[in-house]
């Protein structure tokens, strides 16, 4: 009986045979295959514009598909590591089948744009979880650092503004520390609250420019606060993002939830792996997965360490957090 999972080889002939293009491809002293290698487990012979690819089966497969897809984009930009890394990223993610997806995602449908870039999910989960947060008024975002969450959840809400689909974007986070003390910030309360908002700052100027954003808050269509401040307010014909939060107690959950209005969209995002809540608080995150499961109108994305899109090491790292918890 043939072994399943003996290694094959397959060919990949590249047209046109442009040298320079190909020197492109394959790096400096061939580093972009290097690194295509040592992530798949594979080998790659290369001569002119000829390729071996060697391994395994599911493997070779998607090492011959990255292989021509950096072909195809060797001939529009330069490539260094890190496009190689979210181009591999992105072919193994979708690769994998996602639970609870649609069979056939329009990767055009899913394109979100903003006023300074085109924004593409990376994978099939991030291209669910897109189709989530437009399908359902509320969308929860749950999995570990690097995985795209709060990134793309902006850029819905900055493109829901641009449509006029909205009248403003309100971005929210719990302001708790994750057990360092930092004492008293100095400024008012907008300084001492902007280290924890800070990375919807860098997501917001990405996507806008600094000096558009700074407008929008000026003019109150950007509002970035911290959750304590959304007590008894009603949000209308907003897009409202609870970014971090697993760090919610189960009241503040309850109160956000409840501040949606008419004609509002909300996005909840977290890690429920890192809870920074003093010991024995339960996280308000973890409560609303477990209560509002099965109810209409609202969409769960679960992320995973093979949906990371930061360094590779990230990915390691989270396998590593993750093995320990099991043990």
């Amino acid at each position: 009986m043939t072994d399943a999972l003996a290694d094959i080889s397959r060919d990949v002939v590249l047209e046109p045979a442009d040298n320079q293009r190909l020197a492109n491809l394959c790096g400096q002293f061939d580093e972009h295959l290097r690194q295509i290698e040592d992530r798949l487990d594979i080998e790659i012979a290369s001569r002119g514009n000829h390729f071996r690819i060697t391994g395994r089966p599911g493997a070779a497969q998607i090492g011959s598909d990255v292989i021509e897809s950096l072909f195809d984009l060797a001939a529009r930009e330069r490539l260094d590591p890190e496009r190689v890394h979210m181009l591999l990223t992105e072919t193994v993610m979708n690769d994998e089948p996602v639970a609870g997806a649609d069979v056939e995602l329009d990767a055009d449908e899913l394109t979100i744009q903003t006023r300074r870039k085109l924004i593409r999910p990376r994978g099939a989960n991030q291209a669910a979880y897109v189709q989530s947060v437009y399908k359902h008024d509320l969308a929860f975002g749950i999995g570990p650092a690097g995985t795209g969450k709060t990134y793309l959840a902006v850029a819905a809400a900055v493109e829901a503004l641009d449509n006029e689909e909205v009248r403003r974007i309100v971005l929210v986070r719990p302001a708790v520390e994750a057990g360092e003390r930092l004492g008293f910030l100095p400024g008012d309360m907008s300084q001492k609250v902007d280290p924890y908002l800070r990375p919807m700052y860098d997501a917001l100027y990405d996507m806008m420019g600094t000096d558009h954003v700074m407008r929008m808050i000026e003019r109150n269509v950007i509002e970035i606060a911290p959750l304590a401040f959304m007590r008894g307010r009603s949000l209308n014909e907003s897009f409202v993002l609870l970014d971090e939060a697993q760090n919610t107690s189960v009241e503040q959950m309850k109160m956000f939830l409840t501040r949606i209005g008419f004609g509002s969209r909300a996005v909840v995002t977290g890690d429920i792996t890192q809870i920074d809540l003093p010991s024995g608080q339960r996280s308000g995150l973890r409560n609303a997965v477990e209560i509002l499961d099965g109810v209409e109108g609202i969409g769960f994305t679960f992320f995973s360490r093979r949906d990371v899109v930061r360094h590779p090491l990230v990915k390691r790292i989270v396998q590593a957090y993750e093995d320990a918890d099991e043990t």
